[in-house]
């Protein structure tokens, strides 16, 4: 495992402990165990432990768990979204081929790092099939509001999402073994930006930025998480291929994306009538709601990465 990656993890764990260090202490005050933000936190901390501890893991392990972890994540995500969306018995069969055989498909895409088949495969092969099979059914009630839901679903939740574990196979001169060290990059970086704006929000939040979709998300929020974040991401250059000022501008584009992002999968719960997109992580909601941000962000530093720095 590269240096690099160990003083990293050591850095995560070592904040990790002193979130949970302050966690207990908050506990501990009077009142503290009866409040619901301190209990929220611990649930978050604890949370982020599993999370941590599992990626930590499928690093170690190498690409292949990384890839087969990402595929998990995907197979939650998208039966969260099709939970919450208006399915029929005539699109069983398309729901089918969403499952078990267009997103193994595509991870299996990304294993072997066929990247002219990867990079397509849904956005073309995917997203003709699936109409063309629930149109077999001949189901025509709000099929193309169905039809919809689940294109989007698959291009979400699987499609945006293998881009994580995509990074492995980008062939970077001088960055031969490290490329973990880029999916590191914008799991933190991304992450960073979320819990820095829910800071600086709750710290000096006065302006809404969009209050019909996510009321808690204000100005003030997302201008000093997105630039503490991009400052975060800048000083992590040394585990990157990029120069500092590469990394910042890099950094800046994650934040952006997995702002937006987080505010388009707002929209799609608002629209539902939900909070949550489940309830499979404490604290957190469910697999969506973790990765909302990333699911939007991936693609484009994928991409960024691969056209700048693969020959």
């Amino acid at each position: 495992m590269p240096r690099e990656t160990i003083l990293l993890f050591g850095g995560v764990v070592a904040v990790l402990c002193l979130a949970s260090v302050i966690g207990a202490w908050l506990k501990a005050r009077p009142g503290g165990g009866e409040s619901a933000t301190v209990e929220n936190l611990n649930a978050r901390v604890k949370a982020w432990w599993v999370m941590v501890a599992l990626l930590g893991v499928a690093i170690a392990v190498g690409k292949a768990a990384v890839v087969i972890l990402y595929a998990a994540a995907s197979f939650f995500a998208l039966r969260e979204f099709i939970t919450l969306t208006d399915t029929r018995k005539g699109d069983h069969w398309a729901l089918l081929t969403a499952f078990f055989v267009a997103l193994p498909i595509q991870y299996y895409l990304v294993w072997i790092e066929w990247y002219g088949l990867f990079s397509i495969f849904i956005p073309v092969y995917g997203f003709l099939l699936m109409p063309a099979i629930a149109a077999l059914r001949q189901d025509t009630d709000h099929f193309l509001t169905r039809v919809a839901a689940q294109q989007w679903a698959l291009m979400i939740c699987v499609y945006c999402a293998s881009h994580v574990p995509a990074l492995l196979t980008l062939d970077i001169p001088g960055y031969e073994g490290k490329q973990v060290l880029l999916v590191a990059f914008l799991i933190i970086v991304v992450q960073g930006s979320d819990v820095l704006q829910y800071v600086f929000g709750k710290l000096f939040g006065r302006r809404k930025v969009a209050p019909l979709l996510s009321p808690s998300k204000t100005w003030e929020g997302l201008v000093g998480g997105v630039v503490s974040a991009t400052a975060l991401g800048t000083a992590l250059w040394w585990i990157t291929p990029f120069a500092p000022w590469q990394a910042g501008l890099l950094a800046f584009a994650i934040c952006v994306m997995g702002f937006l992002g987080g505010l388009v999968m707002s929209g799609i719960k608002r629209d539902r009538g939900v909070k949550d997109w489940g309830r499979m992580i404490a604290g957190h909601g469910g697999v969506l709601d973790r990765i909302d941000s990333i699911v939007f962000s991936a693609p484009i530093f994928f991409h960024l990465t691969r056209y700048w720095w693969v020959p």
